[in-house]
């Protein structure tokens, strides 16, 4: 998913977050309203947004979805620019640089 940090608050592309679909996956499913409790904002029309103070739940939410083998790497990865100057330690396990 493709993220951006702007003063402590990370910022997950809004085509890059789970969709919500009725007949869709359970786990899927789970996933979008996992994320969405803990979204700042969670609208359709803008960049989910993330305060660094539940970074660690993040952490693990993303960690224990990428676990359980029913999401593909790139729904439950941080991806960075390249040009991004420091990855913070806290998402660093969830997190890569892309060009």
């Amino acid at each position: 998913m493709r993220a951006k940090i702007d003063n402590e608050v990370l910022f997950i592309h809004r085509d890059d977050v789970p969709k919500y679909n009725k007949q869709g996956s359970i786990v899927r499913n789970s996933y979008f309203w996992a994320l969405r409790s803990i979204a700042g904002r969670s609208n359709s029309r803008y960049d989910w947004e993330f305060e660094s103070e539940i970074w660690i739940a993040l952490q693990r939410m993303l960690l224990s979805f990428g676990e359980s083998g029913y999401l593909p790497t790139r729904e439950t990865l941080l991806e960075f620019d390249a040009e991004t100057e420091e990855i913070p330690q806290t998402l660093r396990l969830i997190s890569t640089r892309i060009d």
